[in-house]
């Protein structure tokens, strides 16, 4: 994982909000992504694609669904960078301000 790929990865809004979700250590199938982001299962399941090459969720299959998690062991700096973006509002919650 490199620094350019985790902050493209985090630019995103859609993927942050789907981190944003799966952050909290459960897992979380793409159906409750799909459902909470308002994306379809293809969308979804890119952005995720793109969370996991940056090394940020890891993924497992459950029949026809996937399940996705925060990775174990992440480096504490990259902890911190996601904890940071995570903690900023995002557009929609500026307009409401």
């Amino acid at each position: 994982m490199d620094a350019i790929t985790v902050l493209s990865a985090l630019a995103e809004p859609t993927r942050l909000q789907a981190l944003r979700l799966v952050w909290d250590g459960r897992e979380h199938c793409v159906c409750e992504l799909m459902q909470r982001l308002g994306a379809t299962q293809s969308r979804m399941s890119r952005h995720m694609a793109v969370l996991k090459a940056a090394g940020l969720v890891v993924d497992r299959r459950d029949a026809q669904w996937v399940r996705y998690r925060r990775a174990q062991h992440l480096p504490r700096a990259l902890i911190k960078l996601v904890d940071a973006a995570l903690a900023l509002p995002t557009a929609r919650e500026r307009q409401v301000a």
